[in-house]
């Protein structure tokens, strides 16, 4: 007996490989897939900007990428003692404005260089909704990334349409290829629920972004769909694999999706290397009652050997400091 709805996946082709650059921007569902690949080793840059959640933040990121736009203290408000930028998460936010500022210019440079020779872009986008500022009292009108806890009234919130997102992200795509002709891109669509927009408003909306991406990756060749949102809500498709604020996949429902991830859209030879990178980890972050012991010590010479014959083996690894970590043996 099947428990479970069968989803077609579609592989890329060429599939990712442990020698590829991927760039991850969007939701917070991309530090899942980013922090994985990160954490086996895989060459990514990881939300530039922090957490972005709509289109229009995304492609406004991406062009600014492309552009390698500074920033100045300008750009920037103040509110609740830190100064804050609109197009960046409150990770980039800081007491000191030119601190601040100098922070989400070294994060631009590095995304622009990293853009420019990567392999892969990966991008989750996570709401229709976007917000922009009404405040009369501050200068800057436009769309905003984050709101940074600024009062409700500061804003107006629509749900894009259809039509918006597409143009916004063709137009972004298009700057994409051009900065970068060898760029592939994959588009998923967040698991996470936006239940204070409402169900039936979450549903809308997570419909608008399912259209656009299938759109876009009808119309260009090197433009993939990978379905993290279909995985969770209609495969899993229980509360059980959620969190406890029943809007969060949790860990089995996560690691379930990535499993799909790295079954589908990496090669097979960069899975089984992944394999082997996921022992060396596993061992790195053995925690030891007797570090002292010459059955410990023979552990961390048994799984040097094992690292330095996998870095010379691949020698695009960084595997420094695991390296470092077991050489103490």
């Amino acid at each position: 007996m099947n428990f479970m709805l069968d989803l077609a996946v579609v592989s890329p082709e060429p599939r990712i490989e442990y020698r590829d650059k991927l760039l991850l921007t969007g939701s917070c569902f991309t530090e899942h897939i980013g922090n994985s690949l990160a954490n086996l080793k895989f060459n990514t840059l990881q939300n530039p900007n922090g957490i972005l959640f709509d289109p229009r933040s995304v492609a406004y990121s991406l062009i600014s990428y492309i552009q390698n736009r500074p920033y100045n203290t300008e750009d920037l408000f103040y509110l609740n003692e830190l100064w804050h930028s609109w197009q960046h998460h409150s990770i980039f936010s800081n007491i000191d404005k030119n601190e601040c500022v100098q922070k989400i210019n070294n994060s631009q440079q590095k995304a622009h260089e990293f853009l420019k020779q990567a392999d892969w872009l990966i991008v989750t986008l996570g709401s229709s909704f976007s917000y922009h500022v009404n405040e009369t009292t501050l200068s800057y009108k436009g769309g905003v990334a984050n709101c940074h806890r600024a009062p409700a009234q500061w804003f107006n919130k629509q749900m894009m349409t259809i039509e918006e997102i597409n143009v916004i992200m063709d137009n972004c795509i298009h700057q994409l290829f051009q900065f970068n002709s060898s760029l592939k891109i994959i588009f998923t669509v967040s698991p996470v629920r936006h239940i204070r927009d409402g169900l039936t408003e979450n549903n809308r909306s997570k419909g608008r972004l399912i259209e656009v991406v299938h759109h876009l990756v009808n119309k260009f060749d090197r433009i993939h769909y990978f379905p993290a949102y279909e995985l969770v809500i209609d495969v899993l498709r229980d509360h059980r694999f959620y969190d406890i604020d029943l809007v969060h996949p949790n860990y089995q429902a996560t690691q379930f999706v990535l499993d799909k991830f790295m079954q589908y859209f990496v090669s097979d030879e960069s899975q089984k290397l992944a394999e082997e990178v996921q022992k060396i980890m596993t061992a790195r972050k053995h925690k030891p009652f007797q570090p002292e012991t010459e059955a410990h010590k023979k552990f961390l010479r048994s799984n040097y050997d094992k690292t330095l014959a996998i870095q010379k083996k691949y020698p695009y690894l960084s595997l420094k400091e695991e390296l470092e970590y077991f050489s103490v043996g």
